[in-house]
């Protein structure tokens, strides 16, 4: 199943090391399968506050992603976005073919009903 690296991204800055790493990314992305869907376009906000970008990035599952993320080429490049944009960046596991919200919701409420006891 799918897993997501997802970045909220404020106040981006064009600084010299937010290039470089840049064009550095996508070699560390690359051995993990890693692709990105969304790179930081405005969003169209269309409920609440999204200040910043957005950025999400797919591989092919969660081992993938924190392999990446953990990898001594990402963290080598690391500092080079963080030290000039605050954000926020979560892994997670995407929903496989045929998911229905609606199980979902009957799992919730069993635990709901369940709390009481």
């Amino acid at each position: 199943m799918p897993a997501y690296g997802c970045a909220h991204l404020r106040e981006r800055r064009h600084h010299p090391d937010v290039l470089e790493y840049l064009e550095r990314i996508q070699a560390t992305l690359d051995p993990f399968h890693g692709r990105f869907l969304v790179h930081g376009p405005p969003a169209e906000v269309v409920e609440g506050d999204w200040p910043g970008s957005m950025v999400l990035i797919e591989f092919p599952g969660l081992a993938e992603a924190r392999a990446w993320y953990a990898s001594s080429a990402y963290q080598e490049i690391l500092r080079l976005r963080t030290d000039h944009i605050d954000g926020d960046v979560v892994l997670v596991d995407g929903v496989g073919p045929g998911y229905d919200p609606r199980e979902r919701a009957g799992k919730l409420r069993a635990e709901a009903a369940g709390e009481g006891d």
